[in-house]
């Protein structure tokens, strides 16, 4: 019997929040760079690193790394830690109103209730009670605290650069802060922040972790390429005026790979198309770009081809396929995920009472679906920082119980992408290199999801064909012609070209329409408008008149 090859890979992504030019404070609209850095990019890599039998990949969106760096390097800040930052006797009556709505914006069953103090302030806004001095003092750490790792809460944690961290302390404290504690929490985020890329960096180096990238702001490429080539098959959706711009796709990639060099010292071998969006039409763009393999989803490779694929069948799905584009004298390798068993820990497992049995589900399930004589490898992709939100203690019992079983497992080896395609001889790993990987032929033009309310199947419904993301497209293409009118290019003008790529971006798109709510629409539509506002801004010209509403 063959040893199954395990590919995991976790997928760290934020959108540009960066709301003005300058780099000034309260540039960042939204606070999620931040707190997911203390809770989730360092406890990622911190809680692997305990299991160095256990191989992975993780995916960093350039855009969020960027913006950590913002952090670290440029005194940027967002408008929750301006907040935080500000003694409460010094605040006005709208910076109060805006920590009321907005302090209490994490999971209440994972993030609120556990915390009596918390739990009580939460209590005490929902029955409209009035907040004192100290209430405010409390919910400003409480905000804060919440959002760190669970490693972090329970004792301390060394980090690379030899700071050594708990909150535990303040954990324990629990109330009656003072502005000194909540000084040093946010000074305790940026030290995390600080790390992160370090963590990363030592890990790839030793071989335990392959850090893969997305093109770099986010985009859908295939809708950045041509929306005429969209995947949409929901009743009463239309596609958008045509935007199509091949170049955007490929400098949004290329953008990517530079990005990624300049932090980690190497080119990247991989790539996670943002969403797991791919199409036969821009397979030529990730191979061009030197990277040597992308991924998408189970059911990309059951739509792919004259007939569709029987990807449900196991020496079907888990295999490397290569992607060709003949007329371009291109082809990279492609991984296709298992969706069931990604989507289970995004959205199932959270549910139990017992994570140790939740891990072993997991384990026995690929053992018994998975197993045979052929060579093969299993990919399971998922968001690696949202799902543990949901998590009892942001998900570590559960990471730990899986990556202690999966150390001991003698059927289960846990590879990183590259690995399986470069071959490892200390860890009995063959090479599979690109001639001897199956085509597959005429790649669908989808993502990893299946539009709500459309039809069975992947498609790109998610970002367009409803009459609000029409709009946004159809805005986006305005501003993009009128560049090509006025002569501007990105040779010239890279700054005015930073704003299109942001506004291209799949979040914008993602939260308008009917389908999805972030609780914050409002936030990001000025975002997304901002943006292209932002085009104008860099020329020092007055936008068209779509924009100066």
């Amino acid at each position: 019997m063959s040893k199954i090859h395990l590919a995991f890979l976790w997928h760290f992504h934020q959108p540009m929040y960066k709301n003005v030019i300058e780099q000034q404070k309260g540039s960042y609209y939204m606070p999620w760079v931040r707190l997911h850095s203390s809770r989730d990019y360092f406890n990622m890599a911190s809680i692997l690193k305990k299991y160095p039998l256990v191989h992975s990949t993780f995916n960093f969106v350039p855009s969020l790394l960027w913006q950590i760096e913002d952090y670290l390097n440029n005194s940027a800040t967002d408008r929750e830690l301006e907040l935080s930052l500000i003694p409460v006797a010094k605040l006005s009556s709208s910076d109060k109103d805006y920590i009321l709505r907005h302090f209490f914006d994490a999971n209440h069953t994972t993030h609120i209730e556990p915390y009596p103090r918390y739990k009580e302030l939460l209590e005490k806004k929902q029955t409209k009670k009035r907040f004192t001095h100290q209430d405010l003092l409390d919910l400003k750490v409480w905000f804060n605290l919440t959002w760190f790792g669970e490693e972090f809460k329970q004792g301390e944690v060394r980090l690379p650069d030899s700071n050594t961290i708990t909150v535990k302390n303040f954990i324990e404290k629990g109330r009656e802060f003072n502005e000194e504690d909540m000084l040093q929490i946010v000074d305790w985020q940026y030290k995390i922040m600080g790390n992160i890329i370090p963590i990363y960096k030592e890990l790839q180096e030793k071989g335990q972790i392959e850090v893969s990238t997305t093109p770099f702001y986010h985009p859908i490429i295939p809708l950045v390429y041509d929306t005429d080539q969209a995947t949409i098959d929901k009743e009463g959706l239309k596609l958008p005026l045509r935007f199509s711009r091949p170049e955007d796709a490929k400098a949004q990639i290329d953008l990517a790979v530079k990005y990624y060099s300049k932090v980690f010292g190497r080119l990247p071998r991989g790539m996670w198309p943002a969403e797991g969006a791919v199409s036969q039409s821009t397979i030529h763009l990730f191979a061009q770009a030197g990277l040597n393999w992308i991924a998408s989803d189970q059911g990309v490779l059951q739509k792919s081809g004259k007939y569709g694929y029987e990807a449900y069948k196991p020496d079907v799905l888990c295999q490397p396929y290569r992607a060709v584009d003949e007329e371009k004298n291109s082809a990279i390798t492609i991984f296709f995920r298992e969706t069931k068993l990604s989507n289970v820990i995004s959205f199932d497992y959270q549910g139990y009472k017992d994570y140790k049995q939740a891990a072993k589900e997991f384990i026995d399930w690929i053992t018994v679906e998975f197993k045979g004589d052929k060579d093969k490898i299993l990919t399971v992709i998922l968001d690696g920082e949202n799902p543990w939100g949901t998590y009892r203690q942001s998900g570590v019992e559960f990471l730990n119980a899986l990556y202690k079983n999966l150390s001991a497992n003698k059927d289960i080896i846990t590879v990183t992408f590259s690995e399986y395609l470069t071959g490892n001889s200390q860890r009995g790993i063959l090479a599979h290199p690109k001639h001897t990987q199956t085509r597959v032929y005429d790649l669908f033009c989808a993502s990893w999801i299946d539009q709500a309310g459309s039809l069975p199947g992947n498609d790109l419904g998610t970002w367009i064909g409803e009459e609000e993301k029409n709009k946004a497209w159809e805005l986006l293409g305005l501003v993009r012609d009128d560049l090509d009118r006025k002569g501007i290019n990105p040779d010239e003008y890279p700054e005015v070209f930073e704003s299109i790529y942001a506004a291209e971006g799949s979040d914008w798109f993602w939260w308008y329409g009917s389908d999805y709510s972030s609780g914050r629409d409002a936030q990001f539509d000025i975002l997304f408008r901002n943006h292209l506002k932002n085009v104008y801004l860099k020329l020092g010209i007055q936008p068209i008149e779509k924009l100066k509403a």
